[in-house]
């Protein structure tokens, strides 16, 4: 049953096609994990496996009617808990949604489904997504699989935490400040924040923001890649949805890294890290090395990346829950209830200024990407820390002011708007994972996911299981 549990997502849909394995063989081996581990670890945190099962079921049927099945066939997902999902609690991570039951799926949802995998349940998140530790006071928090004692990351935690202890082979996930990112390299697994727009969110109540986009986890680069060309696609109700293109493909090809001009940034523009991080990314850039590639030490103009991306932050927590922090304000965290408040008390100068420092990034990132073929960099700037802890307070002697500014390593990169994607590098000293980061040209997702798969293929370390 574990290794069933640990098979990539591409290689189960070919199993239950092939009827090596009855989809419900494959659910019954995920949810006979789910029971056993987690219990201990928190990663699903509302779920109907007696649903699961009957689904699987029904697969199974499909299958011997010789009706057509989709990309996803048989496929248990977890969705996280700030997309709704019809008849299943959504709760977003807080009390003031604690009983919140759909009427709708989300889109990103109804994709999955369509194409023929089953929901096992929701992943946990920090409460709206603030912050990249998973906790709340609903459903507590999330552990990490490698060590019961540390974050999972987040806010996409339970997501990754429920791939690295096999209880799915995919998850889905969001990303404004580093929530895909963040979690993939604490939990050992891959997940990619797409460009703006690749991934339509409907609905949303900030149809157009543009720091937050939703996108894929999994365990393997291949079946991100099968999973973002289901998510992917246009939809009029997104104002900034892009067409089906050659960028989303299920099927990666070999690419062909000699020569590649490759840019290192060890700080992403001065920010600290943690001795540990650095090193073990240090030693990654052999692998790139044995790819062929040259490297060279280099990053884009980061000036006033941070400014911009927390206004912008502010004004999208304002735009989306102004109206609950009126209505439920007693019900929310600190920590959201200031990121609401930092939004509504803006000047107008503040907002212009950080539009043109956000304008600014992407077209330092685009010139620096015609010099380059990718950015290579951490993905975070601390190992995974006490999970009694809400966020880091010190980084290598650098005080943290806000619960957000541990977490510029991923934030710097979203002001850009370019694709990004953090795949397992390595693991420290005591045992605990750390994903490097990698930057592609904008809107050139393909590209981007078949570098990560030729990394991926000389440095396996994502095939490194954690020790439940």
């Amino acid at each position: 049953m574990e290794e069933i549990c640990f098979q990539s997502a591409s290689g189960l849909v070919e199993a239950i096609r092939s009827k090596e394995l009855s989809a419900l063989e494959v659910m019954d081996a995920h949810i006979s994990r789910i029971e056993q581990f987690n219990p201990k670890i928190n990663a699903i945190v509302t779920m109907d496996l007696d649903s699961a099962r009957d689904n699987a079921k029904r697969a199974d049927s499909v299958l011997a009617g010789g009706l057509p099945t989709g990309p996803l066939f048989g496929l248990p997902v977890v969705h996280k808990d700030n997309v709704l999902t019809k008849g299943m609690r959504t709760t977003y991570g807080s009390r003031a949604y604690e009983n919140n039951i759909p009427a709708q799926d989300s889109l990103i949802v109804q994709r999955q489904r369509q194409a023929g995998a089953i929901t096992v349940g929701k992943s946990n998140m920090p409460e709206f997504g603030a912050g990249s530790h998973t906790f709340n006071e609903i459903f507590g928090p999330t552990h990490n699989p490698y060590c019961f004692d540390v974050s999972a990351g987040g806010s996409s935690g339970g997501a990754a935490a429920a791939l690295a202890a096999g209880f799915v082979p995919l998850a889905d996930g969001s990303d404004m400040g580093g929530s895909l990112r963040n979690p993939a390299s604490f939990c050992n697994v891959v997940g990619l924040r797409p460009s703006i727009g690749r991934v339509p969110i409907i609905p949303s109540s900030f149809s157009f923001g543009t720091l937050g986009v939703a996108g894929p986890m999994a365990r393997t680069v291949d079946d991100v890649a099968l999973y973002l060309s289901v998510m992917a696609g246009d939809d009029p109700r997104d104002p900034f949805c892009i067409a089906a293109d050659s960028q989303v493909e299920p099927l990666l090809g070999r690419m062909d890294t000699r020569g590649l001009r490759i840019a290192f940034s060890p700080s992403i523009g001065g920010l600290p890290f943690e001795p540990q991080v650095s090193a073990t990314i240090g030693r990654s850039l052999s692998f790139f090395e044995s790819m062929g590639c040259d490297i060279e030490e280099a990053e884009p103009d980061f000036t006033d990346a941070d400014f911009a991306f927390e206004v912008l932050r502010a004004i999208a927590f304002a735009t989306s829950f102004s109206p609950l922090r009126a209505a439920k304000g007693g019900l929310l965290k600190d920590t959201v209830i200031w990121n609401i408040d930092t939004g509504l008390n803006l000047r107008g100068e503040q907002v212009a200024r950080a539009e043109r420092i956000r304008s600014a990034m992407f077209l330092r990132m685009e010139q620096f990407l015609t010099r380059y073929d990718f950015l290579v960099c951490p993905s975070t700037q601390v190992l995974p820390f006490d999970i009694q802890s809400e966020y880091p307070t010190m980084i290598d002697g650098v005080a943290m002011e806000t619960y957000i500014e541990w977490m510029r390593s991923a934030c710097r990169i979203t002001i850009t708007g370019h694709p990004a994607i953090s795949i397992p590098c390595g693991f420290s000293e005591n045992g605990l994972p750390v994903g490097i980061q990698i930057v592609g040209p904008y809107r050139q997702e393909k590209r981007l996911l078949e570098f990560a798969k030729q990394f991926e293929a000389v440095n396996p370390i994502g095939l490194r299981r954690p020790n439940l």
